[in-house]
């Protein structure tokens, strides 16, 4: 039986378990398991079992409880409410403001947790229901939360960006270190779209007159509210991009700095720990299945000729190397329709990236790409992520529709960023390199 044949098998076998509503890391699991058995017998599944076994003792994958335990912590402390109060004092009184310091607060809380439901449900329950009152048109509040939202797929600390790190085996400093500068003109992006078309038509997000005669010295109290994110931000990215602590450690220092500003604030309460470690729990338990199955499903593929295959078939090909970076995006973004981002890394770096630097790109600069794709993905409609987090708070006289056109002029946004981003690398991979400069 030939390779070829195996792996059209794999794939197809994969389509439809997908499809049947199976759960990912299961179907990945039973496909890699029962594949392993008819090519090379039951004694080659002794391989799955040490590739578990690396998985379950990766030093790199201890990161991601620990940021996922902090992101739990600080949601749970009400910061997040004292933020969108100082928020409100500062923005209040611009076209469009309310929107826009919720798009401000998206990135705060994506610097803090690099977690994208937490943001949506945040924002969903305490922005929204604040901007319909002014009288904002739906389809733009909605639609920034949605995009505010998925920040925290790119800017760090993100869980998303720590998988993708591990899988390319490079540094997941320099990759946390990537998504800032991407992930701050993209918020900006937002709030440029945002304010330029409330001055344009001022009717679809009209200047909330209370605020206008707040006192100067008032919204500066306010800001102190700005303190406890910031220790936070600063323990974590500080202590990294200073060289004090690996990204492992630094996780550990910001599950520290999220329950020292839960007491501080006075929110500190024994069930909230509880409840985080559970959350801890089930989050990391589902990316670990997932990374297993993902694993053992890439290491049949590649032991089949795969990814050699592959490699193959693009050095054949007499298209430029923009061309097959563009259908890689296009695919990543189709996934997304289907795949959660954790599943679609595991997938499909290790079979991208060996193209990738095949044609000469950095996979520094192509997971930055791929983040953003990922962010597309969480709001493009049908299927998107955020779409639904969102579903679950909406009042009832708004349906998934407004939703739907909403997030286009931000996904579109999205898209003239990442072409962007394409077309100057080095906005990328600037702060890298110069951190990486430092250090040295």
């Amino acid at each position: 039986m030939t390779s070829s044949f195996i792996l059209i098998g794999m794939f197809s076998s994969l389509v439809a378990l997908m499809l049947s509503g199976a759960g990912l890391a299961f179907v990945l699991g039973a496909i890699a398991f029962l594949s392993t058995i008819f090519i090379w017998g039951p004694n080659a599944l002794i391989v799955t079992t040490l590739n578990t076994f690396e998985t379950m003792t990766s030093e790199s994958l201890m990161a991601i409880p620990l940021y996922v335990l902090m992101a739990s912590i600080l949601q749970k402390s009400g910061i997040i409410e004292d933020l969108y109060e100082a928020m409100e004092k500062w923005f209040g009184n611009l076209h469009g403001g309310l929107a826009i310091g919720t798009v401000v607060i998206c990135t705060i809380m994506a610097a803090m947790t690099g977690v994208v439901g937490a943001a949506v449900a945040a924002m969903g329950i305490l922005a929204l229901p604040s901007m319909l009152k002014r009288k904002y048109h739906p389809p733009l509040a909605l639609g920034a939360i949605c995009a505010g939202g998925t920040l925290g797929i790119l800017i760090p600390p993100s869980v998303v960006t720590i998988v993708y790190a591990i899988t390319a085996q490079i540094s997941i400093g320099k990759m946390f270190i990537a998504g800032i500068i991407p992930g701050i003109i993209l918020a900006a992006s937002y709030s440029i779209y945002i304010y330029v078309r409330a001055r344009l038509d001022p009717s679809i997000a009209p200047i909330n007159e209370d605020m206008a005669d707040i006192p100067l010295g008032e919204k500066l109290r306010a800001l102190k509210t700005l303190i406890l994110p910031f220790f936070v931000i600063i323990s974590v990215l500080g202590s990294i991009y200073a060289g004090i602590a690996t990204p492992t450690e630094a996780a550990a220092v910001g599950v520290f700095g999220a329950i020292l500003s839960s007491a501080i604030s006075g929110r500190l309460k024994v069930d909230q720990l509880s409840q985080a470690a559970a959350d801890t729990l089930r989050v990391t338990a589902m990316i670990l299945w997932i990374t297993i199955g993902a694993r053992a499903f890439i290491s049949v593929f590649v032991a089949t000729g795969g990814a050699d295959s592959i490699l193959s078939f693009v050095q054949d090909l007499e298209a430029s190397r923009w061309v097959v970076l563009a259908a890689m995006m296009f695919i990543l973004i189709l996934l997304g329709l289907f795949l959660d981002e954790i599943g679609i890394i595991l997938l499909c770096v290790p079979v991208f990236l060996p193209i990738v630097k095949l044609l000469g790109f950095d996979p520094l600069w192509f997971g930055v790409l791929f983040m953003i794709t990922a962010q597309m993905a969480y709001i493009t409609p049908p299927f998107g992520y955020t779409l639904f987090y969102l579903k679950g708070v909406l009042p009832d006289h708004i349906g998934i529709g407004q939703v739907y056109r909403g997030v286009i002029p931000f996904f579109l946004i999205q898209v003239v960023v990442l072409i962007l981003f394409i077309m100057f690398p080095q906005i990328v991979t600037w702060l890298p390199e110069l951190g990486s400069a430092q250090l040295q």
